[in-house]
């Protein structure tokens, strides 16, 4: 950015003029104008607020980008030109600071990250406990197993089982709940 000077303060009624154009005609005169106005005192502000140099510079132009764009949303009733370019100055300095405390995330590294390893004690238990099931599932009459496995391993429903198998709906459910009371009185200990 070159280095501008500030022009003598422009009246608020001009400022507001100024932005009117901008934001009606894409007035190209009018902008310069607001430029040289406005950023100079923007960079002072953003500086005094603890900005760096950089920093600054980048909000200053962000800020005067954003006023191009978004002229013709300015209403002179709400705020003054000045208010209205100082709060958008405000907004990028607040921007930049959440973009240096939360970087972009670099989607590559979360790709290279390993699944956190299930604790050993979960890992032993789960594979105790499917051992159990499988012993248990091997006592239930073979109609029964059938039906179990179906719906777990093959993952269908108790009506899909119906239809695969031409049992009555009824039949399946009763023997789910035969097997589920089997399986229960097995895997607390009672093989009966």
């Amino acid at each position: 950015m070159q280095r501008l000077e500030p022009r003598p303060a422009l009246g608020a009624r001009e400022l507001d003029d100024l932005v009117l154009k901008v934001g009606r005609g894409r007035d190209r005169e009018a902008f310069i104008s607001l430029y040289k106005h406005f950023a100079p005192r923007v960079k002072a502000y953003l500086l005094r607020l603890g900005a760096d140099d950089t920093a600054a510079e980048e909000a200053t132009q962000e800020t005067m980008l954003s006023l191009w764009r978004r002229a013709d949303s300015f209403d002179p009733s709400q705020a003054g030109a000045g208010t209205w370019v100082f709060t958008i100055a405000r907004n990028r300095r607040i921007d930049l600071i959440r973009r240096e405390r939360r970087p972009e995330a670099d989607e590559s590294a979360a790709e290279q990250v390993a699944d956190p390893a299930e604790p050993a004690d979960q890992a032993i238990a789960a594979a105790e406990r499917d051992k159990r099931v499988r012993v248990a599932l091997e006592v239930l009459p073979r109609e029964q197993a059938a039906l179990i496995e179906m719906a777990y391993y093959q993952d269908l429903t108790q009506t899909a089982i119906a239809a695969k198998t031409g049992l009555p709906l009824g039949t399946v459910k009763s023997r789910f709940r035969l097997a589920f009371a089997r399986l229960k009185r097995v895997l607390e200990g009672d093989p009966s």
